[in-house]
């Protein structure tokens, strides 16, 4: 298997794969999620203080604010080897997502708060916008001569028990406001629930929580550019880290028909199973490389091309993701359904990224809605 295809002419790439190999070898992604599901954390900081030191946290962070500068490129093949490896802490959205919104706030001293504990891993800041439908979540903003209070609800948080502060987008008067909001901030509530993959989602209800204006980090068009820009850098990154969940199971799956013997020799001599492989190798490649055109296009495209581009590889790598993992599953057999073997955790965490930022169906949807308006 192949999986990503970049230009790669300085080696940087592969280093960075070379990394989270050797990430993976003392910090085991499978066995790492047992114990962070067992234990009903949502977020193992023994790997994220070790992602910290890497210096993963702040890939495309932008140096001035002591990040890596990087490009899309370093984070996808950074997030694919992630995925490989089933490394499952949450750097879609604690990372890119809410690394995205405060590069793009405006200067001042919380920005650099947030962006320098980002980086260290000493704060984890966790993006709050979604409503229940997955759209933005209404959050009602009101100034007052305290600062300004936040009520209503967000669905669909990240490591939100272990968040040291979260990014809320709000809404005044018909203004949109992205906020810095404590965690420990009165009246605020976090109900957390377990998901499919064992990571955890909550909601936070907001009752009259007032911040000071300081904690306004964007207002009106430039909050919901920065929302737009940061889910599409998010989307892209989950794409990646689905193509690589695909990419190894199809390796391991690969492994194991050679070693499972039915009818006195291997089933990978069936053509039927190797019909399957191909089929499951096929929608591997397609994913790819629609995922590999995605991130070119950021560099490369006008600001319609790269927003469809990485529609389509979201979609594509979600659907491959599910497809592969599932088909392993049948090849396994009864094994592969037990929580003891692997290829049933990679099924689970690509069912569970599948949906996260929008299933295949919705971002068609959206994909075609955008390419009209644009005719």
């Amino acid at each position: 298997m192949t999986g990503l295809i970049l230009n790669d002419d300085d080696g940087d790439l592969a280093l960075l794969r070379d990394s989270v190999a050797g990430f993976a070898q003392r910090h085991d992604g499978p066995a790492t999620l047992r114990a962070r599901r067992a234990s009903g954390e949502d977020l193992d900081r023994a790997s994220w203080a070790a992602m910290a030191e890497a210096g993963w946290l702040g890939v495309m962070l932008p140096e001035e604010l002591g990040g890596a500068g990087l490009g899309h490129a370093e984070q996808s093949i950074l997030c694919e080897a992630l995925g490989q490896a089933l490394i499952t802490e949450p750097l879609a959205q604690l990372s890119v997502l809410s690394g995205a919104l405060i590069a793009a706030a405006e200067p001042g001293a919380e920005r650099q708060r947030l962006a320098e504990g980002l980086m260290s891993g000493a704060a984890i800041v966790a993006p709050a916008w979604q409503g229940a439908d997955g759209g933005t979540g209404p959050i009602v903003a009101r100034s007052t001569p305290n600062g300004i209070t936040l009520s209503g609800r967000i669905s669909y948080v990240s490591a939100a028990q272990s968040a040291t502060d979260f990014l809320v987008l709000a809404e005044e008067n018909g203004q949109a406001l992205l906020l810095s909001v404590p965690a420990n901030s009165n009246g605020l509530k976090v109900a957390a629930h377990a998901t499919l993959d064992g990571s955890q989602l909550a909601t936070l209800t907001l009752e009259q929580v007032t911040v000071p204006t300081q904690a306004v980090l964007s207002r009106a068009d430039a909050a919901d550019a920065a929302l737009e820009q940061a889910i599409v850098a998010a989307r892209l990154a989950i794409s990646a880290e689905l193509v690589g969940i695909g990419t190894r199971a199809i390796e391991d799956t690969i492994a194991y028909t050679k070693e499972r013997v039915q009818f006195g020799r291997p089933i990978a001599g069936f053509q039927v199973v190797q019909h399957r492989l191909v089929d499951m190798w096929a929608d591997a490649e397609f994913a790819a490389a629609s995922v590999s055109h995605a991130v070119e296009m950021q560099d490369e495209g006008e600001s319609l091309e790269r927003d469809l581009a990485v529609l389509a590889a979201k979609a594509r790598a979600g659907d491959a993701a599910v497809t592969i993992t599932r088909r392993a599953l049948h090849l396994y057999g009864a094994m592969g359904f037990t929580d003891d073997c692997d290829i049933g955790l990679y099924m689970k965490r690509a069912v569970a990224l599948n949906a996260t930022l929008g299933q295949p169906e919705r971002l068609r949807l959206q994909f075609v809605a955008r390419e009209r308006a644009a005719a």
